[in-house]
């Protein structure tokens, strides 16, 4: 990783929006799924993109990949415009959707070198960072095995080595944890820890789960209702919020009107 890189912006979104219609007809419908969202992303962190379902991450996520088109402004990694250039941007991009479909009839190994080949690796090259990422992964022991069948942390742990194939300086998460045990979380946790400060990636991780923001994100970007509400560090967002509980910190800041004990104010 070049000096140049670390703690600068590399993913920078910048008053994003973006709507969709719904129904047909007469009772077709207009829903404002992201509605202004800014905030950047440096190497060597791992930012946590924290909001309740619906807040808008995922869609803010695939405009960052590329797989939709934003109706208002924009999103740069490494200084690429996606709008302009998506393929070159998607290139230092690796993004874990939600949806990790392999495919069942292939091995672990053999799912992570297809992927590889799309990206236009050498066979050589391509099982070289299988087993580097198998050590970093801590997947040697599924490399070899049939992924029909795998259990939701064996089907994540390839799904990111797909993802990490290519080398790529970014890595972007869509709600990593669902779905997974606590051996499972702990694991993936610990290799984007790994990946962060051995590597000096630039990591971008969507949850809802307080727990794992206050654990993983050296930096915190809080969506709601489609916009970005607050952001800062775990300790900087509790001191706004004059809350010593970090639930109670983000209930507060995503959700001004709630009571204090859970319900809605008037």
């Amino acid at each position: 990783m070049g000096a140049d890189r670390r703690q600068r912006a590399v993913i920078e979104v910048h008053d994003l929006a973006k709507r969709f219609v719904r129904g047909r007809g007469r009772g077709a419908c207009a829903v404002t799924a992201v509605d202004g969202v800014s905030w950047q992303a440096a190497d060597a962190r791992i930012t946590g993109l924290l909001g309740p379902n619906g807040a808008g991450k995922t869609t803010t996520l695939r405009l960052i990949a590329g797989l939709l088109a934003p109706e208002r402004g924009g999103v740069r990694v490494d200084g690429i415009d996606v709008a302009a250039h998506a393929a070159a941007a998607r290139a230092r991009l690796g993004v874990l959707s939600d949806a990790r479909g392999l495919y069942p009839r292939l091995t672990a190994r053999e799912n992570i070198v297809y992927y590889a080949r799309l990206h236009g690796l050498a066979d050589a090259a391509a099982h070289a960072r299988v087993e580097l990422l198998a050590a970093t992964l801590e997947m040697r022991d599924l490399l070899d095995r049939r992924t029909d069948g795998f259990s939701q942390g064996e089907r994540m742990k390839t799904a990111l080595a797909r993802a990490l194939v290519h080398d790529p300086p970014n890595i972007v998460l869509d709600e990593p944890t669902n779905g997974l045990d606590v051996l499972a979380t702990r694991a993936l946790r610990a290799a984007l820890l790994r990946l962060r400060d051995e590597a000096g990636k630039c990591i971008v991780v969507s949850t809802h789960i307080m727990q794992e923001v206050e654990r993983l994100a050296d930096h915190v970007v809080v969506m709601s209702q489609g916009r970005t509400v607050a952001e800062g560090t775990v300790a900087g967002l509790r001191e706004r919020a004059g809350e010593g509980d970090f639930e109670a910190a983000f209930v507060r800041l995503a959700y001004p009107g709630a009571a204090p004990g859970g319900g809605r104010g008037r």
